[in-house]
């Protein structure tokens, strides 16, 4: 039974997961960027913007304060095993693809920031709080779409932001166990990684999102720009086959014959669909948790707010996922041994070329990234959770999040992954429902502070 359960849930979620929810994705984000005018043009901007400071104006956090911490909550496994993933089931052209839905997503991000600052609410105590739920009751008044919202916010959190994050790094550590003590009983190593990180994760989330956002402004950086190096050095190594690898990603991105990785028939179809889900999956464009970290930030304007937020996508998606496909592509082309089809290891074996430490720069990467995640997805919950039930179920949450991270750590996770997944999209429909519905105020504050040089100007509810 547990079996039939398990497999049915797992087939579900390739359901919701499949072309329609990718259809519904993608084609906000082209919406977006067409009716916006391609705010992705404005980058650099957003780049400057989120290392700045907008003294005096509301929030709890600064512009970067809110970057890193949404940023820890979207960069995690998927943007190492999950491009592996997508180009083992896909082939190597799924990077094109994940690549182009990091682009186009950028505006979706945009809009889901903006929506966050424009219907954010300050506390009595003088907290602010803000997301899809906010935006659902005060813009569409749909307050019953913004409480279901939040119900799948809740449950999500659970799966991806902490108990598949914290397997993820228990695993990194069973290896090491095993590898230096060929003796060592995995269950134990389990149960004392799951113990420690529990301390840690207690230790930081009970500080509230001021101590939250202080650690994912110091690991954030650091962790990223470690990895890329990694990336880098691999492409410096690979660099002869770097040309030959754009051109193989390009070529098999459109290809029509029948493709590697299990592509059958019209090999683009397959291409696309992991290439696109894997890249809407990691840069988390569309899907609402990361409006709710942007919401606090202090910010003169939405506008603000909303490029620093969409240059999270960048980050992520454009820069992260790209250089990972790129690295493991070329590293196809350079060593024979590495099967397009061995998912499980093309980032290991990518990461290989590193004498002595490449291991290691990517233990550390999986391990960074993932307890950043835990970190940053435990605010969305706990933010969701006190829309529904307001300030008396923060600390229960927290406490439960704590007792997840050993679960997870020690538990095989099948059936909550893929539980959260379809909870991932059931939370992106009513969020999406907001910004398509909303999207003329969208455009209305983007038109008088980013078309008509009003940038600088502090939001005096026009």
């Amino acid at each position: 039974m547990e079996q039939i359960i398990s497999k049915s849930i797992s087939t579900f979620s390739d359901y919701v997961w499949g072309w329609p929810m990718i259809i519904l994705l993608l084609g906000t984000h082209i919406f977006l960027t067409i009716k916006l005018k391609f705010p992705q043009r404005k980058m650099l901007t957003a780049i400057r913007i989120s290392f700045q400071k907008d003294k005096g104006s509301e929030g709890d956090v600064s512009h970067f304060g809110a970057l890193a911490t949404s940023l820890a909550a979207t960069i995690g496994t998927g943007n190492i095993i999950g491009v592996a993933t997508a180009i083992s089931m896909g082939g190597p052209g799924a990077v094109f693809w994940c690549f182009l839905t990091g682009i186009l997503g950028i505006a979706t991000k945009y809009g889901e920031g903006l929506l966050a600052v424009k219907y954010r609410v300050k506390t009595a105590n003088g907290e602010i709080l803000g997301g899809p739920m906010y935006a659902l009751e005060k813009g569409l008044g749909m307050k019953w779409l913004a409480v279901l919202f939040c119900i799948f916010t809740a449950f999500a959190a659970f799966g991806i932001g902490n108990a598949v994050q914290s397997q993820a790094i228990s695993d990194i550590f069973v290896q090491y166990d095993v590898q230096y003590n060929p003796t060592a009983d995995p269950g134990t190593c389990r149960i004392i990684v799951g113990l420690v990180m529990a301390v840690i994760v207690a230790s930081v989330i009970f500080g509230g999102l001021k101590k939250i956002t202080k650690i994912c402004s110091f690991m954030v950086p650091i962790m990223a720009g470690c990895y890329i190096l990694g990336c880098l050095f691999i492409l410096c190594v690979n660099h002869a086959y770097i040309w030959e690898a754009l051109c193989w990603i390009c070529r098999e991105a459109f290809s029509i014959k029948a493709g590697v990785g299990g592509a059958t028939g019209f090999a683009i179809m397959t291409t696309m669909r992991y290439g696109i889900a894997r890249g809407l999956f990691s840069n988390e464009a569309g899907l609402g948790s990361a409006p709710i970290i942007a919401a606090a930030a202090k910010s003169k304007n939405p506008v603000r707010q909303a490029l620093v937020l969409s240059s999270g996508v960048f980050w992520d998606s454009v820069v992260i996922c790209t250089m990972t496909g790129l690295a493991i592509v070329s590293s196809i082309l350079a060593y024979d041994h590495i099967e397009v089809s061995s998912s499980g290891v093309l980032t290991r074996l990518a990461f290989d070329e590193i004498p002595y430490v490449g291991t290691h720069i990517l233990s550390l990467g999986i391990i960074t990234f993932a307890f950043s995640t835990i970190l940053g997805w435990c605010y969305c919950g706990e933010k969701a959770v006190e829309y529904l039930g307001g300030k008396r179920m923060i600390k229960p949450y927290r406490a439960l999040w704590v007792g997840v991270t050993i679960l997870g750590s020690t538990a095989g996770l099948s059936l909550v992954w893929n539980l959260s997944d379809i909870m991932n999209a059931f939370m992106a429909v009513p969020n999406l429902i907001a910004v398509l519905l909303l999207s003329g105020i969208i455009w209305k504050e983007t038109k008088y502070y980013l078309w008509e040089n009003h940038l600088d100007e502090t939001d005096v509810n026009r």
